[in-house]
This record gives C-alpha cells, structure tokens and sequence, in this order.
C-alpha cells in the first residue's frame, strides 16, 4: 500500500513562487507515473502536472504550462511541484496521487493513493 503526503503549501502573494513536495512510503514509487491535482472551493477536482516513471516524460494542464515544473527523486521517494508566476486564481489544496493505469491519462478517477492534500492560497 502506497501511502502519500504532500508539504509545501502556504499563502503567497501573487507573482511569488512556492514548492510542493509529495513523499511516498514503500519500495514501488519508481513503478508509477504521478500527477498533481488541485481543488479550489465549490469546484471539481482538476489536473496540474503528471510525470513518468522514470521523470522524463511530463505533462502540464495549459493553466499552468511555463510556470510550474513537476519532478521527481526516485532516490527519495518524492515528487515535486515547483510553481512560479503563481496567480490568485491557483488557490487551492494540491493533492498528489499515483496513476493505477498504465495509459498516459490525466483524468482524476485514474489516479489513487491520493494524499491529504495541501492548502495554497495567492492573494492579489
């Protein structure tokens, strides 16, 4: 059983720059692609960023493409979300979670493992 918990989140002014981090249990991280979500009040949950196994492949939702990175340490079990240039329309809990499907899709009911989630707030 994968189990992920995410750190990093805070508030932050706009135009500022915060990392997320998501460190993983067990010896299987290396198996999965993961993605990073967000879910802003009274919205649906939606995707972020999403990265191979092997960190080479990654994949962005065009709100956020040129601003945030997603990486990987395998060596650490973690995953990474760097986000720059953040706006206040980016305020949300960021929850990272493991693809359970091996297709390169960035649909949330693909995803599982879900962590508790991280709370970022940009004010303008």
């Amino acid at each position: 059983q994968v189990q992920l918990v995410e750190s990093g989140g805070g508030l932050v002014q706009a135009r500022g720059s915060l990392r997320l981090s998501c460190a993983a249990s067990g010896r299987t991280f290396s198996s999965y692609a993961m993605g990073w979500f967000r879910q802003a009040p009274g919205k649906e949950r939606e995707f972020v960023a999403a990265i191979s196994r092997n960190g080479i492949s990654t994949y962005y939702a065009d709100s956020v493409k040129g601003r945030f990175t997603i990486s990987r340490d395998n060596a650490k079990n973690t995953v990474y979300l760097q986000m720059n240039s953040l706006k206040p329309e980016d305020t949300a809990v960021y929850y990272c979670a493991r693809r359970i499907i091996t297709s390169a899709t960035t649909r949330p009911a693909d995803f599982g493992s879900w962590g508790q989630g991280t709370q970022v707030t940009v004010s303008s």
